[in-house]
């Protein structure tokens, strides 16, 4: 447990680092993030002397405590600047979960004239958000066996994976992916009439697929087709699995199946939409073409960012982004939602199942990328269904308990289930805002995000006697 609350403190000191940065960068807002990385700074070193471990290997058990809680220790610490700004502790914790989460949902307005300090370190928080979650899902969810992730290890240990052998090698070249990037979406955004900052915080938070924006009007502030396009690309490209941008074989991740999956889903949605926004609201198809494929890849990558508000399209627009706002991109990337292998797996379990009804002694074999799709992964992805649907529907009931209405309750529960931002609905749709609603909703909400950034599973598993009583054995 030493090695636990010693990583922790690395975390504590990494973000403080950060606020230091924030605070050399910006004057307007150097004494909030002066004082919030000393604090943070302090405390990060006195649990780093403290437990002074050495790394002897991570138990498995230890795997679940550390993965639950520096997500939840760089979110509280996130907030301070926050809070130290102006917003009420809730509301602070609330946007620092939802930046660090890579949600996107704010309660933040009169964002076109906030420092830009406060607005970069919004960014920063994405950036590190998604990143954090591509080296956890890789690194440590195969291990715990939540929903199919060791599925997708198995499926990049070819040769590239056998060369980044160490977790640090398989970091740093994750890394240096993630950044490369996040400069060409940067010099992308500038020449297409962006400023400096503008293409430097919105880059950051289109590869994270986190979608904070500077501007209450979201992307939308941005008129730009040329824009709204580049941004439609990296969006895409955050959403893609990065163990294929490793290995240096891009063409290769479109024979992947879940990214083939992907993109056919989203292209068909897309033409649906086009036609109809077309035909319905008589718009150029050219023009119609470019809003919905932003927002239809906005809400699949949940990324979040907005053009205009689609739930002005119509009930069956209203209807398809709801169910869009599950799906999510690919495994090993930093978009959330579901994934599309799970959707993948748990299509072809379910076909598997049907064809035993009918031909019980047939002996069926599923599998996913040429490979047997072994039972305790057709297990890891039904229980992770299973438990996607309870706490849904439990967040929902609380949410509606405390006053939404059933439209804002289903959509906020799984926009922030899904880590997607905004969902549909006047309050929590793309026009609307978190702002408005009560500070017991907001917690809940808080706590949707980081369950669903956990993937849920390793999170409800430290709730079990069991888990304890085996820790103390390992003590």
């Amino acid at each position: 447990m030493h090695f636990v609350y010693f990583v922790n403190g690395l975390v504590l000191l990494f973000i403080a680092g950060l606020m230091a940065f924030d605070a050399l960068l910006f004057q307007e807002t150097r004494k909030v993030f002066v004082e919030a990385s000393l604090v943070t700074g302090l405390v990060g070193v006195f649990i780093c002397l403290a437990t002074n471990a050495t790394f002897s290997g991570l138990h498995r058990i230890h795997t679940f405590i550390l993965t639950s809680s520096v997500w939840l220790i760089a979110a509280t610490t996130g907030a301070i600047p926050l809070l130290l700004w102006s917003l009420s502790p809730v509301d602070a914790f609330f946007e620092a979960m939802s930046g660090i989460t890579t949600t996107g949902s704010t309660v933040m307005v009169g964002l076109d004239t906030t420092p830009h300090g406060i607005i970069f370190w919004r960014a920063v928080l994405q950036a590190i958000g998604g990143v954090g979650f591509i080296v956890t899902g890789i690194a440590f969810l195969p291990i715990l066996k939540v929903g199919g992730m060791q599925l997708f290890r198995t499926e990049s240990s070819d040769k590239g994976e056998k060369e980044l052998r160490s977790a640090t090698l398989f970091a740093a070249a994750t890394l240096k992916i993630y950044l490369g990037l996040m400069a060409l979406c940067t010099a992308a955004y500038f020449a297409g009439g962006m400023s400096f900052f503008d293409a430097v915080t919105h880059a950051m938070t289109t590869l994270s697929t986190g979608g904070y924006s500077g501007y209450d009007a979201s992307f939308g502030h941005f008129s730009s087709p040329f824009l709204q396009w580049a941004a439609t690309l990296f969006m895409l490209g955050g959403a893609l699995p990065f163990a294929w941008y490793i290995r240096g074989a891009v063409r290769r991740s479109f024979q992947s199946e879940q990214v083939r999956a992907m993109l056919w889903s989203l292209g068909g949605v897309i033409a649906i939409l086009t036609l109809w926004l077309s035909e319905t609201k008589g718009m150029d198809v050219l023009v119609a073409l470019r809003l919905v494929a932003f927002n239809v890849v906005s809400v699949v990558t949940t990324t979040g960012f907005a053009t205009t508000d689609y739930t002005l399209w119509g009930s069956f627009a209203v209807v398809v982004f709801f169910c869009l706002t599950a799906v999510g991109g690919c495994t090993g990337s930093t978009a959330g939602g579901v994934k599309a292998m799970r959707w993948l797996i748990v299509q072809r379990s379910v076909a598997a199942q049907l064809r035993s009804i009918r031909s019980p002694h047939q002996i069926l074999v599923i599998r996913y990328e040429g490979r047997r799709i072994e039972e305790d992964v057709q297990q890891g992805v039904m229980t992770f269904f299973a438990f996607y649907a309870l706490t849904f529907a439990a967040l929902a009931a609380a949410l509606a308990l405390l006053g939404l209405d059933f439209a804002t309750a289903t959509s906020g529960a799984l926009t922030a289930l899904a880590n997607v931002g905004p969902g549909v609905g006047s309050i929590v749709g793309p026009a609307g805002n978190f702002a408005g609603l009560s500070d017991p909703v907001k917690l809940v909400l808080s706590l949707g995000m980081y369950l669903g950034r956990l993937e849920m599973i390793t999170f409800f598993v430290l709730l079990t006697p069991v888990f304890w009583q085996e820790l103390r054995s390992l003590n």
